[in-house]
């Protein structure tokens, strides 16, 4: 039989072009969404964060920080918001630079559940599923303090904060994002609910796995009614216990995140965003094929930095669509240029991630200037 060339579907790499829904993206390496703390007491975007994206805007689409989408919800000092006019402003700044460099950049909408503090979102009340601290401390703006115990949240309360995700959304598209990931991981308010240690709730919203996946189910839909399910990816983190999530019950996490996946895969989204120790293992390929469409992976902190040869495997083992990498980009605002050319890296100084200023910031030198 002959076969015609031109028909045959070159192999993926990592710095072929990839669409995510609307979202075209020059190559398939993703910057992770990575709190770096820079917002200042306002949660708007200044120059400082301008500068930071613009210079990683040749990643094939970069994921902001955690952004909150009330003022409540609040995680941490120093942490961007997009709860109000002024907060969109300076994001679109930051997109506008993005796009000038030919980039593209999603913002990733965090509601931070119980993960916060009275000291870090202005005195207001800290809601959860239900009524359990996180066993711990938190770094106010008053020093380390333990996280308090939340309250657990109303019916009403569950709506408001759904009705915050979309207003979120809408804000950000508007200001010329590209799209929005909604955080569903890392053991904040969408995680949380899915959580049986965190979700004890004996309504609609806990107990069977259905139950606990409802709320992001709806958060999710409602999104991708509002801006177009093209323009929204979720991201999960199945099994990592951060913020006292602790899932365990692997039964369970596939119970749990498999009817996510099964509400989720008839929206059409851009895509989905997982955060696991196995990105190539049966969990996640079964999530995978149960979400039925883009997956990006991520190993987050586990593994160590992600590396040029973990990534190009990643794709060429076809685990993902695209990978999410984080501190090399810190370090690295060039990183597609040196892992296309194979030039060495600049090394993180991790002391700097969560300083106020420049310096770990926007000051690792790019590659003519090394």
């Amino acid at each position: 039989m002959t076969v015609n060339i031109s028909e045959v579907s070159p192999v993926p790499s990592l710095f072929s072009p990839i669409s995510l829904g609307k979202i075209e993206l020059a190559n398939r390496i993703v910057m992770a969404p990575m709190t770096r703390v820079r917002a200042g007491s306002s949660g708007i975007p200044g120059d400082l964060m301008v500068e930071y994206y613009r210079q990683r805007a040749s990643v094939g689409m970069i994921i902001t920080e955690g952004t909150y989408p009330d003022h409540a919800s609040q995680g941490y000092v120093g942490e961007p918001g997009i709860a109000t006019d002024e907060q969109a402003a300076g994001w679109q700044r930051v997109f506008e630079a993005v796009h000038a460099e030919g980039g593209r950049i999603v913002l990733q909408i965090m509601h931070a559940g119980r993960g916060t503090h009275p000291d870090i979102n202005g005195g207001r009340r800290i809601l959860a599923p239900s009524a359990i601290a996180i066993d711990g401390k938190t770094f106010t703006e008053k020093g380390e303090q333990p996280y308090p115990v939340p309250e657990a949240m109303t019916t009403a309360e569950i709506r408001a904060a759904l009705e915050d995700f979309v207003a979120a959304a809408r804000r950000a598209i508007e200001a010329g994002a590209d799209g929005v990931e909604i955080h569903g991981a890392n053991g904040y308010l969408l995680q949380e609910f899915l959580s049986p240690a965190a979700n004890q709730r004996t309504d609609e919203y806990g107990g069977s796995p259905q139950n606990r996946a409802r709320f992001v189910v709806e958060v999710v839909t409602a999104v991708a009614q509002a801006v177009g399910a093209e323009r929204v990816g979720l991201r999960i983190s199945p099994e990592v216990d951060l913020g006292d999530v602790f899932e365990t019950d692997r039964d369970d996490v596939l119970a749990t995140y498999g009817t996510l996946m099964d509400q989720l895969r008839p929206l059409g989204l851009a895509y989905l965003s997982v955060l696991h120790t196995e990105p190539g293992g049966d969990l996640v390929q079964e999530l995978r094929r149960r979400f039925d469409g883009k997956l990006i992976v991520n190993n987050g902190p586990f593994g160590g930095q992600t590396t040029r040869e973990q990534a190009l495997q990643q794709i060429e083992a076809d685990h993902a669509d695209a990978v999410v990498v984080g501190r090399a980009l810190i370090a690295n605002p060039d990183l597609v240029e040196r892992w296309q050319g194979g030039h060495p890296e600049n090394e993180p100084r991790p002391e700097l991630f969560y300083g106020p200023g420049a310096e770990g910031y926007t000051d690792y030198p790019f590659l003519e200037a090394a």
